[in-house]
């Protein structure tokens, strides 16, 4: 029976190959080697449109393992274009809770509304049009087009950047978003047309399986090991190339756990900035004393019944790290505080599991409510 690896190019027969036509000998091992190992996922199941988006958007900065269940909720909540421009933003967020970068379902909804205002209630089956939607990029516009519309356009994210620089050797910095659009051309330049879809995915499949970020990657198992310049060359420790991250900002932050009367407390962030419009635990920036929380809070004293030190915990964001300790404060009543959009208020436990969304950041506190 004819396996993949049936179809590799010996290295010795590859020559000084470019780029292109180092691709273009890898099609058939590469499509090949797809049809025996994709994943079955979800997603790939019904690669319609709105699905095919969806998942994608869940999938950025996200483990497959930890999207499924997001995504099986999701269908069944929202299951189509309409349904989520209709969504209530807690329902959304609600949906949305634990996976965190949160601007990613405020822009799936912002763009359920243009599809609903301009294409009739579907995603457009057009390149250019994708693009100009909120919250899809090149990569995304490339994954809804080529697989759900079977349009020979690339969908090149991290996974395929390191595949295409170790397989051409490039020490081009592939955080560089010019050098993403070199490897884009390069692929559009390439791509079957009837099997772009295919094409795409047994890229993404490739770097998530074999050709591996951390750990090496495993270079017996790649459809592409005997045309991969790097693999040749001993560079696969080597690409691809990213620039030194800035390191992130450190924020102290003191956030507190105020209960009374079966209730804790939550407040709403204003709609602009770090986690705009979700709701939170409240919480000040710096290290605070039992009486500094209270008179932040403003809570009076004889309002409270107990005070305890909660476990310090760690939230690491892109560019800033919250460093926490925490604060259980249990009142006697509930405090004569005032209403507001952004000020604390007090919800009943169970209400605050089925109604509120609390981002990743609080989990560590979320848990002892």
């Amino acid at each position: 029976m004819e396996r993949w690896y049936d179809k590799l190019l010996p290295l010795s027969d590859a020559g000084e190959l470019s780029p292109r036509e180092r691709l273009r000998q890898l099609e058939g091992p590469l499509l090949f080697w797809y049809g025996e190992n994709a994943r079955e996922l979800p997603w790939r199941q019904s690669p319609e449109p709105y699905r095919v988006w969806i998942s994608e958007i869940m999938l950025q900065q996200t483990r497959v393992e930890a999207v499924k269940p997001y995504f099986e909720r999701f269908m069944r909540e929202l299951p189509a274009v309409r349904d989520l421009a209709e969504a209530g933003d807690d329902r959304l967020m609600k949906l949305w809770e634990g996976l965190g970068y949160y601007s990613r379902a405020r822009n799936l909804k912002k763009a359920a509304i243009i599809a609903c205002e301009n294409y009739g209630g579907d995603l457009p089956g057009d390149y250019g049009a994708l693009l100009k939607l909120p919250g899809i990029g090149s990569y995304t516009a490339g994954a809804i087009a080529s697989i759900a519309f079977g349009l020979a356009e690339p969908a090149v994210d991290g996974n395929v950047l390191r595949v295409l620089s170790r397989v051409t050797a490039s020490r081009e910095d592939i955080q560089k978003q010019a050098v993403k659009r070199e490897f884009e051309n390069l692929v559009r330049s390439v791509m079957p047309k009837d099997r772009a879809g295919d094409y795409n995915q047994a890229l993404i499949e490739v770097g998530a399986l074999v050709c591996v970020p951390n750990g090496g990657p495993k270079c017996g198992e790649c459809p592409m090991a005997t045309l991969c310049l790097a693999r040749e060359r001993g560079l696969t420790g080597e690409i691809p190339v990213k620039a030194p991250k800035k390191a992130r900002r450190i924020e102290e932050r003191t956030v507190f756990l105020v209960e009374a009367d079966g209730k804790v407390a939550i407040r709403k962030r204003e709609g602009k900035g770090l986690l705009a419009s979700l709701y939170e635990l409240p919480n000040r920036e710096g290290q605070m004393s039992v009486s500094q929380a209270l008179e932040s809070l403003g809570i009076p004293e004889a309002f409270l019944l107990e005070a305890e030190e909660l476990p310090e915990a760690k939230h690491i964001f892109s560019h800033v790290e919250w460093h926490m300790r925490g604060l259980r404060l249990r009142l006697r009543d509930l405090p004569p505080w005032q209403k507001g959009e952004h000020l604390p208020f007090f919800v009943d436990k169970e209400e605050l599991a089925e109604g509120y969304p609390l981002p990743n950041a609080f989990s560590a506190y979320r848990k002892l409510v």
